[in-house]
């Protein structure tokens, strides 16, 4: 078999998809030896090159995605003729081959307030378009594939609920030297509060700034800093001015966008991992805390609950009160804390990347089987024609 995916997102600092198509392609390298894989790509070489494992085939495409969608991956495509095309969100405005489309989650459609306008009129012209034409929809949770159908008016039996997981790269390290790296690279001191998420509305870095602030205001001998890691958006300015007009701003910190070792050093420093998202498809950086064995608070909305199941403290994220609550619960109570970091690191470990690298494949075998399938009836309906 001969799969390709659009990985334009590699190299690219394009956070969850770029999580998701570098994992993704990892574990394909380790189950499937004897298919040829291609790799789509937009970032150089040396960008791409540890994304991107070496046996797989690489072909280079407009960071444009008008150029790309429009001009580049057709032409690949015909030239590369692969039995499928995997993409995240949005196909080739002509496609030659059957098309497996991941759709994390439909807030653009459910939630339009949380995207600039542009983006929004966007996100609904070519994901409506992939969807109804794709062969098979992957999103990772029961939650999204709900909402998708609805959305869509799809047949359940197209769309398939693969969940992700956590990178092997998170994992417990010595807490104490996690916090020394922690306060030399970002100047942040401990115990801190810990969010991970680009700085836009759905993430609700404003509710958090306001519950860390009554958690101070209301606990003040606690000497606790919160740290936002994320980078900005066109929601920036917001979040920062909250920070800046909160009465708790000296302990307000902002890191901008990190490596995954930074990013793994500051999940294993901090004492409580806080995700107070108002909607997800599913929650990564809740998995990749509690890889880290930390306890974490999230929101109850959307996929989060199924995914931090009864391994996280949840809580309304429209609720001040809840947030704070949670947080406190979990600062001030050093046996509930051991607790729920022992429960963290179990849930996490339910989900690996070789599970949905395996589940991911069984679909592309079942599209590339059927387009096998068809063209061999219609080459025998053809040959049945001739006189």
């Amino acid at each position: 078999m001969r799969f390709s995916v659009d990985a334009h997102a590699i190299g690219q600092h394009l956070t969850g998809n770029e999580v998701y198509i570098r994992n993704l392609m990892g574990g394909f390298a380790g189950l499937d030896q004897s298919s040829e894989f291609i790799a789509y790509l937009s970032a150089s070489e040396r960008d791409a090159a540890a994304g991107v494992p070496a046996r797989f085939v690489r072909r280079r495409v407009s960071n444009n995605s008008f150029v790309r969608l429009g001009f580049d991956l057709p032409r690949q495509l015909r030239r590369d003729r692969p039995d499928l095309l995997h993409v995240q969100y949005t196909a080739p405005l002509t496609c030659s081959v059957p098309v497996v489309v991941s759709v994390h989650d439909v807030s653009f459609l459910e939630h339009p307030e949380y995207f600039p306008w542009m983006r929004t009129m966007q996100l609904r012209i070519t994901v409506e378009r992939t969807v109804r034409s794709a062969a098979k929809i992957i999103t990772p949770s029961e939650f999204s594939r709900r909402a998708i159908a609805k959305a869509y008016s799809l047949d359940d039996s197209k769309i398939a609920a693969v969940p992700i997981a956590v990178s092997s790269a998170f994992h417990p390290i010595s807490r104490e030297m996690a916090i020394g790296k922690v306060k030399a690279r970002f100047r942040i001191p401990a115990p801190f509060i810990l969010t991970v998420g680009d700085l836009q509305p759905r993430k609700n870095q404003i509710g958090l700034i306001h519950a860390f602030e009554a958690l101070i205001k209301s606990n003040p001998n606690l000497t606790h800093h919160l740290a936002i890691v994320g980078q900005k958006t066109w929601y920036a300015n917001h979040v920062m001015k909250a920070a800046k007009s909160s009465a708790v701003a000296d302990r307000i910190h902002f890191t901008e966008f990190v490596t995954d070792d930074e990013l793994l050093q500051l999940y294993n420093a901090c004492e409580v991992f806080v995700f107070p998202s108002f909607y997800e498809g599913f929650g990564l950086p809740i998995l990749e805390a509690m890889a880290c064995a930390r306890a974490v608070a999230c929101s109850n909305s959307s996929a989060m609950p199924e995914v931090a199941n009864a391994a996280a403290l949840l809580f309304d994220p429209e609720s001040t009160e809840q947030m704070t609550r949670a947080i406190r619960d979990i600062v001030l109570d050093a046996e509930l804390r051991g607790r729920m970091e022992r429960l963290a690191q179990h849930r996490a470990s339910l989900f690996t990347w070789e599970r949905t690298a395996r589940r991911t494949l069984d679909i592309y075998y079942e599209i590339a089987d059927r387009k096998k399938s068809s063209i061999r009836l219609e080459a025998k309906a053809t040959s049945l024609l001739r006189p």
